[in-house]
């Protein structure tokens, strides 16, 4: 299964750039402890050729964009919106 991300650099709240990604997937189950299973799997086979120090999910539920992962990177994508899709993984 192909996977869609988003690997950028967002503005941390101390002003440093933090390298971030954005998985457009959802746990099969449809549970936190799912997402954060499935969050950590794709962090770490991305993390082999991304450098990522935050990561998020981002799912359709209800016709709406969903974040599931890093609370200030779900705070941040909340705000700003789903980034556009730079890389994709085979999972």
């Amino acid at each position: 299964m192909r996977i869609n991300v988003a690997h950028i650099q967002v503005r941390a709240v101390s002003g440093i750039m933090v390298n971030v990604a954005v998985f457009d997937a959802n746990a099969s189950n449809g549970t936190d402890s799912g997402r954060k299973q499935l969050l950590a799997q794709l962090t770490a086979q991305a993390g082999r050729q991304l450098r990522i120090e935050q990561a998020a999910l981002a799912y359709a539920e209800h016709g709406r964009i969903q974040y599931f992962g890093t609370p200030t990177l779900v705070t941040h994508l909340s705000r700003s919106g789903l980034p556009r899709w730079t890389h994709q993984i085979d999972f």
